[in-house]
Parts: C-alpha cells; structure tokens; sequence
C-alpha cells in the first residue's frame, strides 16, 4: 500500500500510483470528504474536457464572419 510522510506545513506528496489511480497532474484539485464512518475520501474535482464532449450541441449552421461583425455593430448600436 503506497503511504507518504506530512510535512512541518500540513503538505503530503501524492505516491504516483495515486495519482495515476485518480487522473490528476500538477494543477489539478482535489477534494477530501470525512464520511460518518471516519472514512475520509479524496476525489479529483477537476474535469477532463473531453468527458464533456457530447454535452453541448453543435450550432445548426456555421456562421460567418461578416455575420458576426454585423450582430456586433447592431448590440453596439443599441447601446
């Protein structure tokens, strides 16, 4: 079982069999919930963008360029 030493700061460094096991890299949060057992569980709150893939829908129809600038000036006008 990995294990790992705290330092004087409260810091610990993640075995790297843990952090393959989660998915996470430098950067990444995590957040530690104490459950009523006295179990504390550590997750990843960060998200791999790519399991967001199907969450939006692409747009009927691409839109140009000369069609963005005009609803530009049109919102800017109404200002």
């Amino acid at each position: 079982m990995p294990s790992t030493t705290m330092t004087s700061k409260g810091q610990v460094t993640i075995p790297k069999e843990i952090r393959e096991h989660l998915g996470v890299d430098t950067g990444d949060r995590l957040s530690f919930e104490i459950r009523d057992g006295g179990d504390v569980v550590v997750e990843p709150e960060t998200i791999d963008l790519r399991s967001l893939r199907s969450v939006l829908r692409k747009p009927p129809k691409p839109v140009s360029l000369g069609a963005m600038e005009r609803a530009i000036r049109r919102g800017a006008s109404r200002r």
